[in-house]
Formats: C-alpha cells, sequence, structure tokens
C-alpha cells in the first residue's frame, strides 16, 4: 500500500479500460474536492458505490474512509479502510494518521484501530498503526507490547524494527536503538537509512566522530536525498564545523513541499562581487519564533550592504522586527511580495558565513520598547528581590508530530521547579505562555504572572529587560533573553539540539548564557539543583 491510495489511479490493473473507469476516477477527484472544501457529507455521496458498480478502485474506498473519519463514524471508516489495504505493505489507517493529526484528532484514530483490529485481530500492520499512535502519545509500553507481537507475527519487519528504534529512543533506550539499527544495517548493506539514523542518535548524544564516520559511509550512498543530507548538516553545525554546516542545510530545500519560493532568486553568499545595493532582499520566517529571534542578528549586516530588507514574519515578532535599523518594511501575512532576492531566516547564516560577520551582529542586537520597559520598570520598582523569570515549557504543536516528539523531551511540568521557591531573597516571575501557564498554582512559593498582559513578544521583551535573569528550558524564550543581553540559565536535556554543541556550559550565540544539562535521561532533578545553586550564589552578589 502506497501514498497512491489518495490519487486517481487511471492504469489501476484491477479495472478494464473505458466509461467505468473514467467514473471511478471523476468519483474519487469530485470527492477528494468535497474534502477538500471541508464537506466530508458531499465527499461521501460522490463516493458511495453505486448499486451496479461491480469494480471499486482502492482509492474510493479510502476516500470514503477519510469522509466517514470526518463524521466519526468509525465502524463504516473501518470497513472502508479494510477495503482499501492489499495484503501487502501498510495498512491504509497509516495513511490516514498525517490527516488525523492535522485535524488534532490523533486521540480519535484509537478507537478506529480498536474496531479495525477487532475485525482483523491478527494483522501485525494495524499492530504497527496503533504503536505509531501510542508512541506519539507517549504510552509507550503499550506501543512497545504492539511491537514485540508484530515481530513476532513478522520476524525482521523493517517498517517494524524502524519503530521499535524510535520508541526506544523516546524512552532514553539509545544503546538499545543503535542495536536495532545496527541489525537493519547488517541485514541490508546498501540501504542508507539505517546508517543515517544510527548518525542521529549518535549525534544528538554528543557521539559526534562516531557519527561523522557513519555520515561518510552513508552519503556517498545517496549524494542527492535531501533527507540523508540535511541530517548531515545537523552533525556538522553541532560539531561546530558552522561554514560547511550552514551550507550542507541548504539541502533542506529539496524536501516536499519545504517551499514554494524560487531557488534561483534565493540569497547568494555575501561576497566583494555581489552588489546588492538597491536590491530589495526578503526575509522570511522559516521554523519557530526562536529561529527566527537567533537569525535576526543577521540583519543589521545585511543592511549594510545596501539591499533594501523587506521581512516576511510573524505578528507576534513585526514590532522587534521593525525596530532594526535599515528595515525597510515588516510585513505578516498577506501576498507574497516581490523581491529582488528571497533568504529564509535561517539561510542567512550560510551567506554571511565568509565575512567578518559570520556570527551576525554582536549582542545585544534586540531591544526592548522604551515606553513599555519604562511602564515595567514603574511597576516593579518596589520589588528589591533578586528578579528571576521563568519559563518550564515550550509550545508542544499537537498538529506537527515531530514538534510535539520534541517538546516532550525539553518541557518539564514546573512542579520540577518547586525546589527554587526556597530559596531566599529571591522573587519569581512566570514568562510562561499557553496551556503550560495553567500550572502556575503547583508552585510551592509565590510565582508573579503578568503574561496575561503580553500579547506579542515586543511585550514579553519589555517585561523581561526589567528582570535580573532568565531561567528557561530550551524554547524561544532564552533566543529573545540571549538576543537582548539578559542573563540566561539554559535547563536542557541530555539529548540537547545542535545549536548547543556537546559538551558546553556556554554558547557562541550568546555570552550571558549558561547551559545547565541534564545527566540522566529524562531526569531534571540534578538540573534544577544545580540551577538553585547558581541563583543562590547570584541572589548572594546581588
Amino acid at each position: 500500500m502506497s501514498a497512491s491510495l489518495d490519487r486517481p489511479a487511471p492504469d489501476d490493473p484491477a479495472l478494464t479500460p473505458g466509461e467505468e473507469q473514467l467514473t471511478s476516477a471523476s468519483r474519487l477527484a469530485r470527492a477528494q474536492d468535497a474534502l477538500a472544501r471541508r464537506n466530508p457529507e458531499e465527499a461521501l455521496a460522490i463516493a458511495d458505490a453505486s448499486a451496479d458498480d461491480t469494480t471499486e478502485i482502492p482509492a474510493l474506498h479510502y476516500v470514503r474512509a477519510r469522509a466517514l473519519f470526518h463524521l466519526h463514524r468509525y465502524a463504516e471508516c473501518a470497513e472502508e479502510l479494510e477495503k482499501a489495504s492489499a495484503n501487502v505493505g501498510p495498512h491504509a489507517i497509516a495513511l490516514l494518521l498525517d490527516e488525523a493529526v492535522s485535524m488534532r484528532r490523533r486521540d480519535d484514530l484509537l478507537p478506529l484501530l480498536e474496531i479495525c483490529r477487532r475485525r482483523k485481530p491478527d494483522d501485525p500492520r494495524l499492530m504497527d498503526a496503533e504503536a505509531t499512535v501510542l508512541i506519539q502519545l507517549a504510552r509507550f509500553d503499550e506501543a512497545e507490547l504492539l511491537l514485540r507481537q508484530s515481530l513476532h507475527r513478522r520476524p525482521g519487519n523493517r517498517s517494524t524494527l524502524n519503530l521499535l528504534a524510535l520508541l526506544l529512543t523516546e524512552t532514553g533506550r539509545f544503546e538499545g536503538a543503535l542495536a536495532v539499527m545496527n541489525d537493519l544495517r547488517e541485514s541490508d548493506p546498501q540501504d542508507w537509512e539505517p546508517i543515517c539514523n544510527m548518525a542521529c542518535i549518535l549525534s544528538s548524544l554528543g557521539r559526534m566522530e562516531e557519527a561523522a564516520n557513519l555520515y561518510r559511509q552513508a552519503v556517498p550512498m545517496a549524494p542527492k536525498d535531501p533527507r540523508l543530507r540535511l541530517n548531515h548538516s545537523i552533525t556538522m553545525l553541532k560539531s561546530g564545523r558552522m561554514a560547511q554546516g550552514w551550507a550542507e542545510h541548504e539541502w533542506r530545500f529539496g524536501l516536499p513541499g519545504h517551499t514554494s519560493m524560487p531557488l534561483d532568486r534565493l540569497l547568494p553568499n555575501i561576497s566583494p562581487s555581489l552588489d546588492l545595493r538597491g536590491k530589495r532582499v526578503l526575509v522570511t520566517q522559516e521554523e519557530g519564533l526562536g529561529d527566527t529571534l537567533m537569525y535576526l542578528r543577521y540583519i543589521p549586516p545585511l543592511a549594510r550592504t545596501g539591499a533594501i530588507v523587506h521581512i516576511w514574519g510573524t505578528e507576534t515578532l513585526a514590532a522587534i522586527c521593525e525596530r532594526f535599523a535599515g528595515v525597510a518594511e515588516v510585513q505578516f501575512g498577506g501576498e507574497t511580495p516581490e523581491c529582488d532576492y528571497h533568504c529564509p531566516f535561517i539561510s542567512l547564516p550560510r551567506a554571511f558565513s565568509g565575512t567578518p560577520d559570520a556570527m551576525g551582529a554582536p549582542v545585544p542586537y534586540l531591544s526592548a520598547d522604551r515606553r513599555k520597559a519604562e511602564m515595567w520598570r514603574q511597576r516593579l520598582q518596589d520589588d528589591h528581590k533578586f528578579r528571576v523569570g521563568l519559563v518550564w515549557a515550550g509550545a508542544a504543536r499537537p498538529e506537527d508530530t515531530a514538534a510535539l516528539m520534541v517538546d516532550r523531551q525539553r518541557s518539564m511540568p514546573l512542579s520540577a521547579l518547586a525546589p527554587l521557591a526556597d530559596i531566599e531573597g529571591a522573587s519569581f516571575y512566570s514568562l510562561q505562555k499557553d496551556r503550560p501557564a495553567e500550572q502556575i498554582p503547583d508552585f510551592p512559593g509565590e510565582l508573579i504572572n503578568f503574561m496575561p498582559e503580553c500579547h506579542t513578544m515586543d511585550d514579553t521583551a519589555a517585561l523581561m529587560v526589567n528582570l535580573d535573569i532568565i531561567v528557561s528550558v530550551d524554547t524561544s524564550a532564552v533566543h529573545l533573553a540571549g538576543g537582548l543581553g539578559k542573563p540566561v540559565i539554559m535547563m536542557d536535556r541530555v539529548n540537547n539540539c545542535w545549536r548547543w554543541l556537546h559538551g558546553r556550559e556556554d554558547t557562541p550565540w550568546y555570552p550571558q548564557m549558561t547551559i545547565v544539562r541534564q545527566t540522566r535521561f529524562g531526569d531534571w532533578s540534578d538540573v534544577v539543583e544545580r540551577v538553585k545553586q547558581r541563583l543562590e550564589n547570584a541572589v548572594s552578589a546581588h
């Protein structure tokens, strides 16, 4: 079974040429269009089998299953998924996962899977599909049991073993995951993916030379595969090989759907021969807010080239962007503007890698609104204690599976920070947004919360500059505070992000930052104790 289930298949061998095939393909296209318009009832009516239609293409069963899932009609959905699934390859429900996630209905797949498995209790493909959902929901014990059962029925199945390695990685059993990947590697030496996966795991653990050696094997096997080359770039960057890493990172543009911008107008490397005077350069948002805040440091040197700098980003960062000298226009939303060159924020380091501005403008390169900052100064003027801003969680983004799984490791419950409440002479301010802010009552001391008044990053920046230090997990708050030149203590996971390199408590990106990293996977207790000691020392100095 392949992703082609959701596309018309005029050459389907199950069909005979003629009117019936055209009718099926036409029904499929019209039903898909109705689903795209969020009208599942119409889609179901169009795709529904006619009484005299004895030949059905699998894609029609699948589009009916999609419509029935939208309508919460799980029993009928399960029946259609079964009809759409051939006896080989993944079950059709695997194709439904991304759609359910985008609708924020990942949990709804479980009752559907329960019905599917009652119909076909011994189908290992359904076990794998359910395990995938359970891994995403952090229900690891249930997922592992299903994967072991699946492997009992299909020993050595590569898809199942890849899922098992993912589960082992997500639960901190890295050596077990590496062993699974090594078995896959040895069973098919021509397959580069297990080698790449092993290298990713080793890189995340800081075993950089081992990872680099594996990439030396894998890259010649698939030199033009953007997934492999992008993962390779991350290991290079984490190893501190910045110029090479940024160049390699451009392979991300080869990923399906990554950009709609014309690559022939991507900003070249800055060099004496490149004349940008009077040229409009469109700098675009690509990833999260933290990435944009980190790479805004390249806007001043870009403006000094004489380029007309047009930033196309998000509303919450608009006011911060507008304060950069040399920025001609800041846009959020709307149509794609005209430009001579475009450059995602994450490509700016590559563009400047061969110049004296390889690290961008010096810190502080961000600034707070003076009027807003003065307002907070006056409101906080009676607090003479050492003011500590706290952030304990990132944005979960459940509609983005990769982001959800990273956030599960980088975030902590506020209750884990309870020991900080015992520090005499410190006052604590929440800088937490979104659902994790609901945990504020879990803090055993006073935790002042002005964040309901902070609607944009600009508002938060004005509050931040009136605090003495920011203590945060690895989220956009550390980039905002770091770019403002504020002292930062970042609480980091053991398998840390590439940008913080490896084995360092400092970072070249933010001179005022100290990194306190886990020594055991998923265990924040020793991190909090070390942070507490640092804060107590800072209070004494204050």
